[in-house]
């Protein structure tokens, strides 16, 4: 190393004599093979050899005057107490005639650590004695040790395993293997792998090895395989390419599992069970969060316990314009993450659709349109808009089973709406399109929609099983009970072991038991109606305000801006579109609504009145007083429709 693997400058304190001392070891140092390291009473490094640099990858200068554990750190040091083992040696110093060797880790320059062996010694200096250490790298030694150890794990592996070149020839064969297909290790090695499989199984052979030389690793493969007497085996095979130093692909090695048949009833449980929990979780994704609605309701979706479990039902709750509530149920035909799918796109469509307030008849037109581009897919889809107040209902159903209406003395009937073909199957166009009709069901009333996992089976009539659903919805109407109650106790009543080959879905929903306070005159589309529109506005919230304390703590400026509201509304219907009008103000705890119906299909439309515009100033009206407002079709016209707080505390 030249003049400075010559010098063992630990002198840089100024201290030539202990340069001097050191320089005497400086020969022997060199000489041996191992890398010396010298540490004084106080664990810093005095003296290293050129070896030492060259294992640890520091120049001396950034070694000598330095803490020991810069080259050797506390690792593992067992024996030494928790001291670092290159500074307290207190018998080697006491006894220098000893020498001791333990194993530890160094860490080189780089912050990589690797084995070390390090005997140590004692060396007398004139300020005492040195701990002289003698450093070897046994990465090899522990390297053999651990192919040593690995090697006798495969040879005692259960498992078969064996290792191969890229032309099939077998280079190694443990214990196992020759259990498994009758061949001792003499006899297996040096042949080719392809007398393990059978002759239709032989082109299987030259593909794996294709893909092992690519570098694939190939995980579970179950084949076929023969033994030496000619005996099938099924197997599970794992295989993975051997790469040398380079990294070139030479060879592969193989583990073998035999596969009894209850182990692969087994995995094919697990794999089962897998794939479903994970289709479940799309399904769930898909059918999404029902929005909250102003009426009580009970959600009950259920897996089929047999076959892949996920389906095409689901059910969405719609919050409208209005406080009215958009209730939806559908089932796509058929099982699986395909049904699934095709769910989740319908119910996005319809969500969305009913968020602009469609009627029942053309969001049913709508997303039959959409499963018409869907080959071989049909659903069938029941969609229901329910204005709590007053109980007035519009339903369309596309091959869907009745909704059932359970009345407040506990009676069940089938509400009687026309059914109309299923989606997809053709049977909807333009010049047919889907019946809707409408009720008003009565207060207190609880409607029911269901798929069909809830009442068909393989060995009862339809017919039986729906009278049987009525039942139990009858006798929950009896006790008393809650909604949630009652779903928990139909599904349980109708499907005792909990065993289905269908998905099944059951909502329930509840109207109000007390109709909030309703008013309705209706009016002739004449200029005078306006007036008299405004005197039935001022004398109704007059006659609520006296009955409602709540309402009377602000009188006067609730019905001026009501009476309002009312006569622009009306207004506009006599203007610009055909009578009768009809005026319905409805009142609830926290707010009143005002709706004008009127004859005409024509949506009003909100303009920028110029400054000598006698009209076009209405609706701007209605947006700048009104908290909400909007208008929706209806069979023969529209409705206009507008709220404003009544709660106090707003």
């Amino acid at each position: 190393m030249g003049g400075r693997g010559r010098d063992w400058d630990a002198g840089r304190r100024g201290r030539n004599e202990e340069h001097d001392d050191l320089e005497r070891h400086d020969a022997p140092m060199e000489a041996t093979p191992d890398a010396l390291v010298m540490v004084d009473g106080a664990g810093v490094i005095r003296a290293v050899s050129g070896r030492a640099e060259m294992l640890f990858g520091h120049r001396r200068d950034e070694l000598l005057g330095r803490p020991a554990a810069l080259i050797v750190p506390h690792l593992r040091c067992g024996t030494f107490c928790g001291r670092h083992p290159l500074h307290h040696c207190e018998h080697v110093r006491q006894e220098p005639s000893m020498a001791t060797r333990v194993q530890l880790s160094g860490l080189r320059k780089g912050g990589t650590e690797f084995p070390i062996e390090i005997m140590f010694s004692a060396l007398h200096d004139t300020d005492g004695v040195l701990v002289c250490a003698a450093i070897r790298d046994i990465s090899a030694r522990a390297a053999d040790q651990e192919t040593s150890d690995l090697a006798a794990m495969v040879r005692s592996s259960r498992d078969a395993i064996l290792s191969k070149t890229l032309d099939g020839t077998i280079t190694f064969w443990n214990s196992a293997a020759e259990r498994l297909y009758g061949y001792t290790a003499e006899q297996a090695i040096g042949m080719n792998v392809a007398m393990l499989a059978p002759p239709d199984h032989q082109p299987e052979i030259a593909t794996l090895l294709e893909r092992l030389s690519r570098g694939e690793h190939i995980e579970n493969h179950e084949t076929i395989r023969v033994t030496r007497e000619g005996r099938i085996l099924d197997v599970d095979v794992t295989l993975w390419p051997i790469r040398d130093s380079a990294g070139t692909i030479v060879g592969a090695c193989a583990i073998i599992r035999e596969l009894t048949e209850r182990q692969r009833a087994q995995e094919l449980t697990r794999l089962y069970e897998q794939q479903r929990q994970l289709a479940l979780t799309v399904q769930h994704t898909l059918m999404g969060t029902p929005g909250q609605v102003p009426i009580q309701t009970a959600g009950r979706y259920l897996p089929a316990t047999r076959g892949p479990g996920v389906g095409g039902d689901w059910f969405d709750l719609i919050p409208l314009p209005g406080g009215r509530v958009g209730m939806l149920i559908g089932d796509v035909m058929g099982r699986g993450l395909e049904a699934a799918t095709v769910m989740g796109q319908l119910r996005a469509v319809s969500n969305a659709l009913a968020k602009t307030d469609l009627p029942p008849a053309q969001l049913i037109q709508a997303l039959d349109a959409v499963l018409t581009d869907l080959p071989t897919q049909m659903a069938t889809c029941c969609y229901l808009v329910v204005d709590p107040e007053t109980g007035e209902a519009t339903v369309c159903s596309a091959g869907h089973l009745p909704v059932l209406i359970v009345n407040a003395d506990h009676t069940v009937h089938p509400l009687p709406a026309p059914i109309s073909m299923p989606l997809g199957v053709g049977g909807i166009a333009p010049e047919h399109p889907p019946r809707q009709a409408q009720f008003t069901l009565p207060s207190g009333s609880t409607l029911a929609l269901y798929t069909d996992g809830l009442v068909e089976t393989r060995t009862s009539d339809l017919d039986t099983r729906l009278k049987n659903l009525e039942a139990a919805l009858g006798l929950a109407a009896r006790d008393g009970l809650s909604l949630d109650k009652t779903a928990d106790s139909v599904l349980a009543a109708l499907l005792p072991d909990a065993s289905t080959y269908d998905d099944v879905t059951l909502l329930l929903a509840r109207l109000p038991a007390t109709p909030v306070a309703t008013a309705r005159t209706d009016l002739p589309g004449r200029p005078e109606a306006v007036a008299d529109a405004r005197h039935f506005c001022a004398a109704t919230l007059a006659s609520w305000a006296a009955l409602r304390p709540r309402t009377s703590a602000m009188p006067g400026t609730l019905i001026d801006t009501a009476v309002l509201l009312t006569s622009e509304i009306v207004t506009n219907a006599v203007r610009h579109a055909q009578g009768p009008v009809d005026l319905v103000l409805r009142h609830s705890e926290r707010e009143l609504t005002i709706q004008v119906s009127d004859r005409s299909t024509l949506q009003p439309q909100a303009r920028l009145a110029g400054p000598d515009d006698e009209t076009g100033r209405g609706l701007q009206l209605v947006d700048a007083l009104a908290d909400r407002w909007g208008s929706r079709p209806s069979n023969d016209g529209k409705t206009i429709w507008c709220t404003i707080s009544t709660d106090v505390s707003d």
